[in-house]
Formats: structure tokens, sequence, C-alpha cells
């Protein structure tokens, strides 16, 4: 409760009713910076270790779809678990059968190549063909 000190025509002090807001708004910022520090690290799906390019970064587009390898060979659409023959029925339901959005594979750098070839060819029988391959940017060039 706040005092509020002024003349009222006495010496009595009046009280006032207003809140203090303060501690209030303390809070809130610390809460603020705290999701501000947290919000990038919650970007991160899946554990990769991509492997690194110096070409030209193109635009990502609205919602990209990615299709990610991990080095013990196991797949990731999004994020949910899948097996190679799946890939073809769940693509078609994600992108409600339009086969000219494009597929972003993320490839672990340990992973084993032959594997990588076998997503692929299953993409591209299943009409996939727009497919870009992720990976990060090189630092120097």
């Amino acid at each position: 409760m706040a005092v509020k000190l002024g003349d009222h025509g006495g010496d009595d002090l009046a009280e006032s009713a207003d809140i203090n807001v303060t501690p209030f708004i303390d809070v809130m910022l610390v809460l603020l910076i705290i999701f501000m520090v947290a919000a990038p690290l919650s970007t991160v799906d899946i554990k990769l270790d991509l492997p690194a390019s110096t070409a030209r970064p193109e635009p990502r587009p609205d919602k990209p779809i990615y299709l990610s390898i991990k080095k013990d060979n196991s797949l990731y659409l999004g994020n949910d678990p899948v097996q190679l023959e799946q890939i073809p029925t769940e693509l078609d339901t994600l992108t409600g059968g339009d086969r000219q959005k494009p597929v972003f594979i993320r490839g672990d750098a340990a992973m084993e190549y032959g594997r990588m070839v076998e997503v692929m060819d299953t993409l591209r029988a299943a009409g996939y063909l727009r497919i870009g391959l992720v990976g990060l940017e090189a630092a120097g060039k």
C-alpha cells in the first residue's frame, strides 16, 4: 500500500489505494529475457552433424518439408520417425499430393552414402523430383 504525501488541509496522512506495479514489471522483464534466450534453443528438432558448404544459400520456403537421415540411418519426416517404404504415402499426406513441392534432405555427416542414394531413389520413384540438400555454411568464402 502506498502513502500519498500532500496538502490535505491537515497534518494527517491520507492513504492511497494505488497498486505498486514495479515488482510486477521486474518479474515480467526477467521472464521476457528468459524466453528470449530459450526461444532459439527450442528450434533444434533432431540432432544432426550437417556438412558445411560454400555455395550461396537459397531463400527458405514458408513451410519446408524436411527428410532427416541420422548417422544410424534412421529416417525422420519432419520430427516423426518414418520407414523408407512409408515415405511416398507420408509425403502425399503432407503435401496433399502436390509433387512439385520441394523436399529438403538433411543428412548427418557420418551417415552412409548408400542410404542417401536409397532415399533419393525412393523420392524420385514417388514423383518428388524437387529435392534439396541441406548443409551448414562454411566460414571464409
